[in-house]
Parts: structure tokens; sequence; C-alpha cells
């Protein structure tokens, strides 16, 4: 039986800190790892010579780490850290523990959101392939919440799969059909990135992602209080002043435009808003205090090393992060099932 401590700020920060050690450990691990192989002990030598100037690598070696791995690292961390929020915030606000982006249909919505915006060459104009996804996430936030019936009344664990199920559905019909009438060079590159894909980002698309991740990690944070009431009940949260609908309102959105900036840039990526906040929840408690933090630092370190497998089992060549993730969290999900159920 595991047994949680009462949560403290001296608690969070001390937690938090193993766990940025823990991301610390696995990015040098990953810039290690790959088609060229660098030893762990050179690559942290040259991480901490970067700032002296000196540096004990090749030429290449540095353009590998510096120019081609370590901006892929950053930009898995700001995706998985941001998919992890996504499926803290699903699960608080609708008590399911199934619910994430994925199940629920939001990462199809701001795939489909991306694709139009390529296909209609939405991607010359500042943010227009980020902000057609952000129209898709809210419109499939929405049509999950009217097919779920939960206009009519509050919104059972069953209702909530099944619609984000006919919701995905319909998505992935109309991704099928733009797939349909793109040419061949576009249809390889989006079929790619619709499995994951986390090469060919630029710098500047990548600090735009961490800095919607930052905003939105503070503006969520600032709510764990509410969360918690939430999740407790919605009558218990409206008796203690919390409005409640105003508030889910405000996470949703919140949580919408995180998770449509990571899909815009990498694509569909499965099942990791589901299996790491189950996990740290297991492990650390239900505290949203806690629980965002540590969830979003375990995410980014889960879907680093995703990629690195990801790049290294068939390197050369390379596997959409999505395939892994998919390996990893269909099981999970089968698992969180029977565990329901029993």
């Amino acid at each position: 039986m595991t047994i949680y401590r009462r949560v403290t700020l001296s608690r969070v920060l001390q937690i938090s800190a193993l766990m940025m050690l823990i991301f610390v450990i696995i990015c040098i691990v990953s810039l290690s790892l790959g088609s060229v192989r660098i030893g762990f002990v050179e690559v942290l030598g040259s991480l901490l010579n970067s700032f002296t100037g000196e540096s004990h690598l090749s030429s290449q070696e540095e353009l590998i780490i510096f120019s081609v791995r370590l901006p892929r690292i950053i930009f898995a961390a700001v995706v998985g850290a941001s998919l992890s929020l996504g499926g803290v915030i699903f699960q608080a606000i609708l008590r399911n523990p199934l619910a994430d982006p994925y199940i629920l249909g939001i990462s199809g919505g701001s795939a489909l959101g991306a694709i139009i915006g390529i296909v209609i060459g939405a991607g010359s104009f500042y943010l227009g392939i980020p902000l057609l996804a952000f129209v898709g996430a809210l419109a499939t936030v929405f049509l999950v919440f009217v097919v779920a019936g939960s206009v009519r009344g509050p919104l059972s664990d069953n209702s909530l799969l099944l619609s984000g199920v006919v919701v995905n559905a319909f998505f992935s019909a109309a991704i099928l059909f733009f797939l349909s009438v793109v040419n061949s060079m576009e249809l390889h590159s989006i079929t790619f990135w619709l499995m994951g894909d986390l090469s060919g980002t630029s710098v500047n698309e990548i600090c735009a992602a961490a800095v919607c991740l930052l905003a939105g990690f503070v503006l969520l944070y600032a709510q764990a209080r509410k969360l918690d009431l939430i999740v407790q009940g919605e009558d218990t949260a409206q008796q203690l002043g919390i409005r409640v609908e105003k508030t889910k309102q405000i996470l949703l959105i919140i949580t919408s435009l995180i998770i449509s900036v990571a899909v815009s840039l990498a694509g569909i990526i499965g099942f990791v808003g589901i299996m790491v906040p189950h996990f740290m929840r297991l492990v650390f408690g239900s505290d949203h205090r806690l629980l965002l933090p540590v969830s979003a630092l375990f995410g980014a370190s889960f879907l680093i090393v995703a990629d690195t497998i990801a790049r290294i089992i068939l390197a050369p060549a390379e596997l959409p992060v999505g395939v892994i993730t998919a390996l990893c969290g269909a099981p999970y999900f089968i698992f969180l099932l029977k565990r329901n159920q029993r």
C-alpha cells in the first residue's frame, strides 16, 4: 500500500529537483546515443567545456551534438511535457483516469487542423498552421462534450470514451481524405509526421513551443488547488466557492493551446498523456501542486527515451516516435481498463 506524505512547498521542490536530475542524466545519455556513438564522459565534458570555449571532440561530433541531437532532445522534452500536462488536466476535469488528448481525439483534431493548413498553404503565414491546429483542438473538445451529452447532465466514463472514439474516427476519415488529394511528396512527409516526427523542426519553432509550454504551465499551476477540489466532486467545489464551469473552460482552453502547438509541430504521439499522469499519480499521489511538475518532467524524460529508441533501434534509419509510445501505451491502456473493471 502506497502512503502519500503531505504536500508542502519543500517537498514539491525536493521531488522536482530529483526529477530534474533524472531528466538531465537522460538527456546526456541520449546525446551520446545514435548512429554515431559518442562516449558519455566525452559528451558531458563537451557540455561543460562549451561554456569555456574548449572542446576535445572533433568538429563533426560537435556538430552532431549541438546542431542535430540537442535541439531534437529539447523538442522531445517540450512535446512530452505538453502531452503529459494535457493528460493531467483532462483526467482531473473529467475525473476519468482513461482520459487523455489522444484517446479523446484532441490530438486528432489538432492534426486535422494542421493538415488543412498544410494543404491550403497556411504555412506561409506566421503561426498559420499552429493557429489552425488550436482551432481543431477546441472544435474537438466541443464535439466530444456534445456527443457525450454533457450539455444535458454529468459526463459518464463510458459516454466520454465512446464519444472520443466517434470523434476520433471522424477526424481520421477527414485526415485520410486530405491525404488522398495531396501529391506524392507531401504524402510521405505528412504520413511520417502523423505517426510522430521530432526531426526537422527549426529552432524558432522549438522556442515558440517552449514558451507556450512554460506560460501554460504557470497558468495551470495557479489552478492546482481548484483542480484538487474538482476531483473531489463538483458539488463540493461549488460549495467552497469555486466557479466550476468557468474554471473548466479556462483549463480546457489553456490545455488545448499547449497540445495544439505540440501536435502542429510533432504530429500525433499517442498514450503519453495517459501513461505518465497515471503512473505519477500512483507514485506521488493526486495533489496537483506536486502532480503537475513531476508529470511534466517525467513526460519530458519519457519521450526523450522513446525518441532515442526510435533513433537507434534501426539505425541509421529512424522510426516515428509515435510507434514506440504506442507499443508502450496500448498494453498499459488495457491494464487500466481491466484495473477499472475490477
